[in-house]
Order: structure tokens, then sequence, then C-alpha cells
């Protein structure tokens, strides 16, 4: 080493701050070398900081802040974490955690608060875990009970996002007064419904109970907390919920940044409002690639691909660049939509147009559209000449196909290779049984259930939510075990009768199992969507929309309007009225249509739901009455 001079403040130093490509950093770099800067250790340093901070952390590479890092005689511990962190937030995790392998091999310096949080990120997701769980024992050894609340607020992130939130819930029950940082890991934890909950409604309804804790101990918000809140909302259908955090967010002067930007289009979608989803979307004043992706995603759900095709050339000429989500989601959009020939031009064109190589979920939306167009062979000839081996989501598109068109020859191949794949899923065995069922083939249900039985699969029970007055509540198949459950089955009983005085004939295919006819109607009356409804119905204002949402596929649903006064204004989805108003007039859900039922005493108007159409999602959802200006636009077959 030469001898040491003051350096702190020289020109180049300073130069460093203003370097935003790699070029200009490494001409700086050159011109250190130069000048003898780079013998001296504060220099190296300020140049290993600013190669491992974004931008230049990302088109750099690990190779060159790696480098400078070794010419440093003793590295500080702030060293050691600045690289730590920049190789973790780049995907670098193998050599993030050899760099902490060579940090404990030497007496000094030890690691501190600031060493574990981008090592715990970097090691939440497969194959990393197990290192993950090394490294608690590492905070407990080196740091026993007195790390602070930021590595605190990692540990539970981690639990979570491994799926251990019983672990992650432990964790934050320890800390006595548990800042915003915590209560947000804590939240999004339970958001995300990853963990040990029995269902992952049950984890979004205990991010709302989380979130009314944190607002009882005087915690102020930020745009983070309400990330994860309206993603629960979301998944809950609780617009009433979503709605309040927009309007919070707007009233506290909260940043809406991308993240919240589009946590709310997606729950505004989801909660059958796309035309607030498409209000958020038109506010923003600059929009990326995960807004676009998300907004056409929304309206994906809803069946309205041709919109979302607008869209997707909108951001195509403003210059937004596309990636791999974009195409999923507008595959998706085209397979909700029937849209077979577009579908495969979108495909097609991700290589061709925009250089993007097809991934499996691509070859998976591709499976997906051609089955249900009922094109089988198709669908099969892509699996069987894909690049990569096909995965079990994908099987189990193959799967759903052959059940929807009663083919049962693929779906017991599809089945074959799942159960090959595994982990072994209930679902998949369900659709094969329903396969049979569908065909009267009793012997092959009989089958497929004997070996979910010796195997020990059991099949997730069916629930069906619905928000009425800020409350969730949740009902499963022949649920009597809520307050008002009397009422609800009177009105059960009463929708049966009066649908039967008008004909109506239940369409007991959908009912799987080998029993006769009136015990087939029976099973069709009390399921979950029919219980939500009839508690819906009672417990609501006269027009006040309802939304169910169930975790599984829902059923078919028909809708019946008996409207008693011929003045009375009434539409459903957007379905126009017969020229001559009949006093009885039997309605079908169009079938992409994510609405449901409302009844609207004031108006003589009354919507029933029996029977009809599944919607593509696993939720349906309804739109206000009509008339009101926050009506959604109008399905699309």
């Amino acid at each position: 080493m030469r001898p040491q001079h003051p350096v702190c403040n020289h020109p180049t130093l300073l130069l460093l701050e203003k370097c935003k490509t790699p070029t200009t950093f490494k001409q700086a770099h050159a011109h250190m070398i130069r000048t003898g800067l780079a013998h001296h250790t504060f220099p190296l340093s300020r140049l290993l900081l600013f190669s491992s901070l974004p931008p230049l952390s990302s088109t750099l590479g690990s190779s060159y802040p790696t480098s400078i890092f070794n010419q440093i005689p003793n590295p500080t511990i702030f060293l050691y974490n600045t690289l730590i962190s920049s190789l973790a937030s780049t995907n670098n995790t193998h050599i993030a955690l050899s760099l902490y392998s060579h940090l404990l091999s030497h007496k000094t310096p030890n690691p501190n608060n600031y060493t574990y949080p981008s090592l715990f990120k970097a090691c939440d997701s497969h194959p990393w875990t197990h290192r993950g769980l090394a490294l608690h024992a590492h905070v407990l050894k080196f740091l026993g009970s007195t790390y602070d609340h930021f590595l605190h607020a990692s540990l539970v992130k981690f639990y979570s996002k491994c799926g251990k939130l019983k672990l992650s819930r432990y964790l934050f029950n320890q800390i006595q007064d548990p800042d915003l940082p915590i209560w947000n890991s804590i939240i999004s934890a339970y958001a995300h419904g990853t963990g040990t909950c029995s269902d992952d409604a049950s984890s979004c309804i205990e991010a709302l109970f989380l979130f009314n804790e944190m607002q009882m101990s005087m915690i102020r918000p930020n745009e983070f907390t309400f990330v994860g809140l309206i993603g629960a909302c979301a998944d809950l259908g609780a617009l009433s919920q979503g709605a309040w955090a927009h309007a919070y967010i707007e009233r506290h002067g909260l940043e809406l940044n991308r993240f919240v930007a589009t946590a709310l289009i997606d729950m505004y979608a989801k909660c059958g409002r796309i035309n607030l989803a498409i209000q958020v979307f038109d506010s923003l004043p600059k929009r990326d690639t995960v807004l676009y992706n998300s907004m056409i995603r929304g309206l994906a759900i809803h069946g309205l691909a041709r919109p979302a095709i607008e869209l997707f050339n909108v951001m195509d000429r403003d210059g937004v660049a596309v990636d791999y989500v974009t195409f999923t989601v507008m595959m998706c959009a085209c397979a909700h939509a029937g849209l077979v020939d577009e579908g495969r031009r979108c495909f097609d064109s991700m290589k061709e147009v925009y250089g993007i190589e097809p991934q499996i979920k691509h070859y998976g939306c591709l499976v997906d559209l051609l089955g249900r167009a009922g094109r089988l062979d198709e669908a099969h000839e892509v699996v069987r000449k894909m690049p990569m081996r096909p995965d079990a989501v994908l099987w189990g598109s193959l799967l759903g196909a052959s059940r929807i068109h009663g083919n049962m020859e693929l779906g017991e191949l599809a089945l074959r290779h799942l159960t090959e794949l595994g982990p072994e899923s209930s679902g998949n065995y369900v659709l094969l049984s329903n396969i049979y069922a569908n065909m009267n083939h009793w012997e092959g249900v009989r089958r497929v259930r004997k070996v979910m039985k010796d195997k020990g699969i059991k099949k997730m029970p069916g629930h069906s939510l619905v928000e009425m007055d800020g409350e969730i509540h949740k009902f499963i198949l022949g649920d009597r075990a809520h307050p008002r459950s009397r009422e609800i089955y009177a009105m059960l009983d009463e929708m049966g009768r009066r649908m039967h005085e008008y004909g109506h004939k239940p369409s007991t295919q959908e009912v799987l199992f080998d029993i006769g006819e009136e015990e087939k109607e029976d099973a069709l009356s009390y399921h979950s969507e029919k219980i939500a409804i009839a508690f819906a119905l009672v417990a609501s204002d006269s027009t006040v929309p309802i939304r169910i949402i169930k975790n599984l596929r829902t059923t078919r649903l028909r809708f019946f309007r008996e409207v008693a006064s011929p003045n009375a204004a009434a539409s459903l989805a957007h379905t126009p009225l017969p020229e001559k108003k009949k006093k009885k007039t039997l309605v079908n859900l169009p079938r992409f249509c994510c609405r449901l039922a409302e009844r609207e005493t004031k108006k003589k108007t009354i919507f029933y739901a029996i029977a009809g159409v599944p919607a593509p999602p696993s939720f349906m959802r309804v739109t206000e009455e009509v008339g009101s200006p926050l009506d959604a636009a109008p399905c699309h077959r």
C-alpha cells in the first residue's frame, strides 16, 4: 500500500454518485486506478457501495463488485452487508451465501442486525429454504434476543413465504410493541394465504382482523399496509372494505404507487366492478408493464377479451415493454372468451414479433384455450410436441377439458401423468370421477374413490362467502350452523317452490352421484352458493347487490326474474328484455358473465339464482343496480 493521503473529498469520488450507466462508472473506476485512488480502502469502499446499488447492480453483474471487494484488505461489516444485500437482490443467492460463509470464517467482523434481512429474503423460496432455517439459528447464536424489529419483520416474512404461517404468527406474538414494518409483514403473510390455515379465506379474514388490531394499537398504516389489506379484500370479495381502503388512501394523501394501484385494480376487477378498475388505471399519470398486465387480467376475468386486446395494442403503441406475464393474461382473456384464433396468434407472436421464448405457463394457456373450445386433439398435440416436460398444471388443464367434453380416455391419460408427477391433488381425482359420473360410468367413479381412500386423499370441501354489512359469512353444503338458519332454509324452500311453479326442472346432471332423481334435486337445493344467496336475500336491504365467492368452481346458475309491475325497469347482466314484457321471464346468464342476483322490492323485481353456467374463475360477482353510474361493462360470450 502507498502512504495514506487525504482522499475522502477527491473530486472523482463525488463523480461516482452521478454515474448511472456501466460505461460512465467504469470510466470513473479507470480514472481512480490511474490517479492511485484505487490503492486506498476508502475509495474502494465507495466503488463497492455504488456498484452494489441500483441501477448499476442489475447491469454490472455479480463479478464486478465482488472483484472490488476482494481488493479491500480488511472489509468492515458494512461492506459485507452492502455486497450481500446487492447479491441477494439480483438473485445471486448462492454467491451471497458464500460471502456470508466467508464472513463467518474470520473472527472479525461479526454479523449484525443488517446482515440477515436480505439473506432471509433470498432464501424464502425453493431450494434455499433450508438455508434460511439455518440462518435463523445463526441469528440466535450471534445476536441472541437483541435483534431489532427490522430483522424480526424479515423473519416473519420469511416463514410466511415458506408456508409456515403458524411459526410466522408465533414470532409476531413474541413482540411486545410491533412497529409498522412488522404489522405489514404479518398482514401481508395472511393476505397471501400461504400457510397452514384451513383455507385461504380464513387467512384473508385473519388479515382483516390483524389490520383492525393494528388500528387499535394506534399504528398508522402506510402504502405497503394497504397492498396486503386490499389483496385480502380482493380474495374475499369484500368490496365495501376494499373501497374504504381506497378512500382512506386518498383522504390521507398516501401515494398511489404502482403496488397500491395494482392491488386496487385487481380488487375492483375481482369484485365485479371492472369500471372502477378502469378508473384507477386511467387516473395514473404513468403506467408500467405491471399495471398494464393487471388491467388486462381484470378484463380477462370479466370475459372482455376484445377490450383486453385493444389495451394490449395501446400498450405496444405507447412503447411499454411486454413480458411473459402480458402474454399469459392475454391468452387467458382469449380462452375465457373463446377467441381461439386470436389466442393462437398471440402465442405465435411471442417469439416471432417480441423475441420472448414461450415458457411452460404459455403452453398451459394454449392447452387451456384449445381445451375449452373442445379441440382436445390439438391440445394433446401441443402437450406431446412442446419443448419442455409438461408439468402438473398443464396436465390438469387437459384433464379439466376432458371432463367438460366427456373424453374419458384422454382424462385417464392426463390423470396417469399427474399421478406420476406428484404430489397428488384431490382435485385431479375428482375431475376424473366427474368424467365417469357424467357418462353414468359408476363403476369408474367407485374405482377412483377407492384409490383416493386407499391413498388417504381427501376432497377439498367447497364453501361460499358473502359479505353483509362489512362482515364475511361462510357457508358449506347443507350448512345449518348459521344463527339465521331457519330463515335461510325457508327462503330456499320458497325459491324452490316458485321455480317449480314456473316449470323449472333442476339440471340433475350436475349431481355426480349414483342416486335417484329426487335425491339429486334435494342435493341441488342445498349447495353452498344457494345457501349464501338465500342468506343474502334474507339479511340484505332490498337494493343491496349480492356478491358470492367460492373456493372451487361454481355450480351452474340461472336467473329467474319475476316482474310484478309492467312498468318496472329491470335488467340482468345487461340482457335486454323482450319487446313484449312478460310477467314470467326466464333469463340465462351469458357464459362468461361474472354477475349474481339482486332483489329490488322497491321496483317490485325479484331475481332468483337457481341453475346456469359456470363462471371461468373460482368466484362470481354482481354489479350495482340498473342505471347506476358504477355499472360494469357488459359481458361477452
